[in-house]
């Protein structure tokens, strides 16, 4: 699964204000959710919010990857928000979030759910993609750049 085909430019928030974590989920929540697929923001919340009350999704750096499953989901779908304001997730190394990718996906798909997460989590460790994210000026240019990435990376040899 390409991560870049979960995300649309729609479902990209820059300098969005959060004030604090739970408000960061909000708003994630708010373009999680999919009218066609009949997932309500409060539906998006809660699986998020229980994931996250079982640790902090944050993985260091600034960024976080909150996720959920939901029962009844057709297909995974993601969101990005970069915050105008970093904020405190609980993370290890102590340093607040600034940069948010969220996963929802079908409670069944256990195995995309982790393959999606470690492909976020191999994306997010290299330091001058991010650092490309945080300068990425509109949804659009973040979409490419996550296009650019996975391009890259299937064509480096292993």
């Amino acid at each position: 699964m390409k991560i870049s085909e979960l995300l649309a430019p729609e479902r990209i928030r820059i300098a969005a204000e959060a004030g604090g974590k739970k408000r960061a989920l909000e708003i994630l929540s708010e373009l999680l959710a999919d009218t066609s697929q009949d997932l309500s923001r409060n539906q998006v919340f809660t699986s998020m919010l229980g994931r996250e009350r079982l640790g902090s999704t944050a993985i260091g750096s600034g960024i976080a990857i909150p996720h959920g499953r939901i029962e009844g989901l057709e297909e995974s779908i993601g969101a990005f928000i970069r915050l105008q304001d970093a904020v405190d997730f609980d993370a290890a190394d102590g340093a607040p979030v600034d940069m948010l990718f969220a996963l929802i996906v079908p409670s069944q798909c256990a195995e995309e759910h982790l393959n999606a997460l470690a492909a976020l989590a191999h994306m997010f460790s290299h330091a001058d993609f991010c650092d490309m994210l945080r300068k990425a000026e509109g949804p659009e240019d973040i979409c490419k750049l996550l296009r650019g990435f996975e391009t890259e990376a299937q064509q480096s040899p292993a």
